[in-house]
């Protein structure tokens, strides 16, 4: 089998994590990677060698990865670092694969769609939550009826990253610079990417407006004031990113979206991916799918008590095909499967020159909603979304 020579830029925790399944791919091979700290350079390095045998040339500047002009490069970077780097690997003709996390500016989206069109040269949005099992099998009830005409999605990034953050220096994280700068929507793909599939953005529906609201700062300043091996200049910081931000979208087609960013607060982790419409609804909160056909009104009050965590009995007969078939061959990879999916989608439509389901437009919609939501909730305002179909 043939195999994509990549290039890895950016070796952090996520980087890392991915790397045990690139060295397991049929059709993908790891021929040099980079980041800034030699030391991650190194423990990648030693990593691939061990689990292939093969040893890739090491970098720490980026663009030798791309002056040595692999089949295309994988962008596992911090978000701030995404777009500059895969304007650069377009330019010189060679494919992009780029993890996600939103834009810094409008002009950014713009400039994404302006290098992909006039290079011709592939770029991959590499959102794994598209290709969920859940996720998939609401999609493939969606577009079979099911639900009836989708009226509502919701979605969020709700997952307890203080951590994360406020040991961002000792673990040289991205994050921390962001949330004691930025006041946004910083992490809307996981969430608006599935829900963008239900509702058919950029293929006959596209978002119109949208308002986004934050709460006050308040999580990551208690966590450093009660946690003692925190930095203690942290104590003194005075954090931007709201603790929850709300993001409410209209659709062209009358569907509203709402979006939740909530990561500085005690809580379990939820995508919080809801689809509601005429004829049913399915809510990850809960796991249930609630149908006209299945259910009757007058069940409501004690439906919840005996059917919740009842979506798994609807896999027999709507499964997607590609879990189907991922199934038949074998889950593999993280989070669930969805990586491997994801990235080996990747590597077939490089390969094989056909077109990656996720478009450019798609990438330049979703990563708008950071750099809308931070003029939204600092003018307190509406926007209109940008029409990056044009």
């Amino acid at each position: 089998m043939k195999k994509l020579n990549v290039g890895i830029i950016g070796l952090g925790q996520r980087g890392y994590d991915l790397t045990p399944l690139f060295c397991s791919m049929d059709n993908l091979q790891i021929i040099s990677v980079c980041d800034v700290l030699e030391e991650r350079v190194q423990r990648e390095i030693n990593l691939i060698t061990e689990k292939t045998g093969k040893t890739p040339v090491g970098y720490t500047d980026w663009h030798k990865v791309i002056e040595e002009r692999p089949d295309a490069v994988l962008i596992v970077t911090g978000w701030e670092d995404h777009l500059k780097i895969a304007f650069e690997a377009m330019k010189a003709g060679i494919p992009v694969g780029c993890e996600v996390g939103g834009a810094y500016s409008i002009e950014d989206c713009y400039e994404l769609i302006r290098v992909q069109k006039e290079t011709g040269t592939p770029f991959c949005f590499l959102e794994n939550c598209c290709y969920g099992r859940y996720e998939m099998l609401v999609m493939n009830m969606v577009k079979q009826g099911l639900f009836g005409e989708i009226v509502s999605c919701e979605g969020g990034y709700r997952h307890d990253l203080r951590t994360e953050v406020l040991y961002g220096r000792e673990r040289h994280h991205y994050r921390l610079n962001n949330y004691m700068n930025r006041n946004c929507e910083n992490y809307p793909t996981h969430d608006l990417g599935p829900i963008s599939q239900v509702l058919d953005i950029n293929r006959g529906n596209k978002f119109m407006t949208l308002t986004s609201f934050a709460s006050k700062a308040a999580g990551l300043h208690d966590y450093a004031v009660t946690h003692e091996t925190v930095d203690r200049d942290l104590l003194d910081v005075k954090f931007k990113q709201g603790d929850i931000v709300k993001t409410v979208i209209e659709c062209q087609r009358g569907e509203l979206i709402t979006l939740t960013l909530d990561t500085t607060l005690p809580r379990p982790y939820s995508r919080n991916f809801t689809v509601q419409g005429t004829r049913g609804m399915y809510c990850e909160d809960g796991n249930y799918i609630y149908l006209d056909r299945d259910h009757d009104e007058t069940m409501h009050f004690d439906w919840a008590l005996k059917r919740w965590h009842n979506a798994d009995t609807y896999f027999e007969q709507y499964d997607h095909p590609v879990w189907k078939k991922f199934l038949s061959d074998g889950v593999r990879g993280g989070h669930g499967g969805m990586d491997y999916l994801v990235y080996n989608e990747f590597a077939e439509c490089i390969l094989n020159g056909t077109d990656f389901p996720i478009t450019p437009v798609d990438a330049a919609c979703w990563m708008a909603v950071t750099p809308l939501s931070a003029i939204s909730i600092k003018e307190r305002r509406t926007v209109d979304f940008p029409d990056f179909s044009k």
